[in-house]
């Protein structure tokens, strides 16, 4: 049986939750519901270079550790599994549901934006009752709003640097 992740894979991942893990600890935005980062966007470019299973895991990881190093414990487990769902259905779109499409990419962003503002929604309810998690609403929607206006700047700034040209030698 074939090892699916090599070293170079874990190089790679690992490095990309390095980023994802600074853009949320590092750069803080205060809101009334904790606080926007630009966490998602990192999250965004790590499915689009290194694919969906990958860059899901290093989004998922980077976020996790975030919230592990910044106290929020409890949020450690639900960021994971949020953030790495998130990553996972933007990479669907962009390799299975619409590989052909030239926005794959932020259809999928959008898509996995809304699924991800739905969980932390669900998750809050039960933390913080469902005034608290309703509210918060508009902050998570800034945050990914945020964070797919920054992707589509880099994505931008990658294709006229042919960064993206051989994108599927950047995911193998």
């Amino acid at each position: 049986m074939k090892n699916e992740y090599t070293v170079k894979d874990i190089t790679k991942t690992a490095m990309m939750a390095t980023i994802t893990f600074i853009g949320i600890y590092m750069i803080k935005i205060p809101s009334l519901h904790g606080y926007a980062h630009l966490g998602d966007c990192m999250i965004f470019l790590s499915v689009l270079l290194l694919g969906s299973k990958k860059g899901a895991l290093a989004g998922g990881i980077g976020a996790a550790l975030s919230d592990f190093v910044g106290g929020y414990i409890h949020w450690i487990v639900p960021t994971f599994f949020i953030k790495y769902i998130m990553a996972m259905i933007m990479g669907m779109f962009i390799e299975k549901l619409m590989p052909h499409a030239k926005y794959n990419w932020l259809i999928g962003a959008i898509v996995g934006g809304i699924v991800q503002m739905i969980l932390y929604t669900l998750v809050k309810i039960p933390l913080y009752g469902m005034g608290y998690a309703i509210g918060g609403i508009v902050g998570l929607t800034s945050q990914t709003v945020t964070g797919i206006v920054l992707t589509t700047v880099f994505v931008v700034v990658f294709q006229k640097a042919h960064l993206f040209q051989n994108r599927k030698e950047l995911s193998k």
